[in-house]
């Protein structure tokens, strides 16, 4: 089967750095770019051409929501899914149940549902959820019973610990039925995940410690009689060469202090989230010793939290790391890069062909004859379609 790859909408801003100045300096390139609907399709509409499977949106106050953005995102591109994150603490399961209806009829079914527990008191405070971590993953449960059985068509009545729900019911079935993605690391999270998930995520760790995370996941679902999907969350930074990708890697990081590192770790380090706390081990608060495993960089997450590491090198070492993974059981990659539209032409142009050669990856059918410069019937150089020799492209249409 073919390796699913998503990438990613930077829906709180984007940049060249992992850190922009707040004003752009004349005569550098850079400076922070807003999350502006015509700069998102630019990023849609590159990963669809790509042959890219779906984009994930984050969720939290410092991103903008992901449920209407992607809305209209999803009336610019015809074939992108859209990984979207939503937070059950927040939301009622019924009205979720019913917003997945409705934007798989308006969209043509084109939602995939990524459950976001909260791994943060203090984020969740903000939304106005006061649960501590074990008993949100409790509700979470109770949230997705729910919903599932929503979607099945069956009118719930539910009492549970924490949502009690009397007579529920949909007037439109999503059709068809989002697939669930959900991440944790911790014993209560992959309980949730072995019971309800149809993918499990992970960050990007080294591929030993991912694998062992993967075989308590499949032993859990195993015992339920469930086989999950599993995909991982990573940048990427591949270029021509090795020595360009790792130069470019390090460039993130221009313009960030040491203080700022440490002052980025300390606050970090308060987090409940395991999976945040085995991302923080990965680098220690420090820029020294940051290639944890062959081409996998812990650079970003000295910068930011959630995912914090990144595949560094040229195409063909990407495409390695990538196989590597894959034969670990990883089905789907998550990527990103920063800048989000640059990273995913040098991926797409530069990582994807290799696989497609190797036969790991399959280019969907609809974007197989031609991208981006139009078909050649239509007057331009389609991608991977090459004329017989002798044979003149036509004139473009007047």
């Amino acid at each position: 089967m073919s390796i699913v790859f998503h990438w990613f909408l930077p829906t709180n801003g984007d940049g060249r750095r992992l850190v922009e100045p707040e004003a752009p300096v004349p005569g550098v390139a850079g400076g922070p770019r807003p999350a502006t609907l015509g700069y998102l399709t630019q990023i849609t509409s590159a990963a669809e051409d790509f042959g890219f499977e779906g984009a994930l949106t984050p969720a939290g106050p410092w991103c903008d929501d992901a449920w209407i953005t992607t809305a209209a995102l999803a009336q610019r591109t015809r074939r992108l899914k859209f990984l979207v994150a939503f937070r059950p603490g927040v939301t009622s399961p019924t009205l979720a149940a019913q917003m997945s209806a409705t934007y798989q009829f308006h969209t043509n079914g084109r939602l995939l549902l990524n459950v976001v527990t909260g791994g943060d008191s203090a984020e969740q405070h903000a939304f106005g959820d006061w649960l501590g971590k074990d008993e949100r993953y409790v509700r979470c449960g109770e949230f997705l019973d729910i919903v599932r059985t929503l979607w099945a068509g069956t009118v719930v009545d539910y009492e549970g610990t924490h949502i009690q729900v009397e007579r529920g019911a949909l007037g439109r079935q999503p059709d068809p039925i989002p697939p669930v993605y959900f991440a944790g690391s911790s014993p209560a999270a992959l309980a949730i995940a072995a019971r309800h998930a149809d993918v499990y995520l992970t960050w990007g760790e080294p591929p030993e410690q991912v694998a062992e995370k993967l075989d308590r996941v499949r032993s859990l679902a195993a015992a339920q009689g469930r086989t999950l999907r599993f995909g991982i969350r990573l940048h990427v930074v591949s270029r021509d060469s090795s020595a360009s990708a790792w130069a470019a890697a390090d460039a993130l990081l221009d313009g960030i202090s040491d203080e700022a590192i440490a002052e980025v770790h300390a606050r970090m380090s308060t987090t409940e989230s395991e999976g945040q706390k085995r991302m923080l081990a990965l680098h220690g608060g420090t820029r020294a010793d940051l290639e944890v495993s062959p081409n996998l960089w812990a650079g970003v997450g000295l910068a930011r939290g959630g995912a914090g590491t990144a595949l560094v090198g040229s195409h063909h070492e990407v495409a390695d790391r990538i196989e590597d993974y894959r034969a670990i059981g990883i089905d789907e990659f998550i990527l990103s890069g920063y800048p989000h539209l640059e990273e995913l032409y040098w991926f797409g142009e530069g990582v994807l062909p290799v696989l497609e050669e190797r036969g790991s990856w399959t280019r969907p059918e609809e974007v197989a004859e031609g991208m981006h410069t139009g078909s050649i019937s239509s007057g331009g150089v389609a991608f991977g379609v090459v004329p017989p020799p002798g044979d003149p492209l036509p004139a473009p249409p007047t």
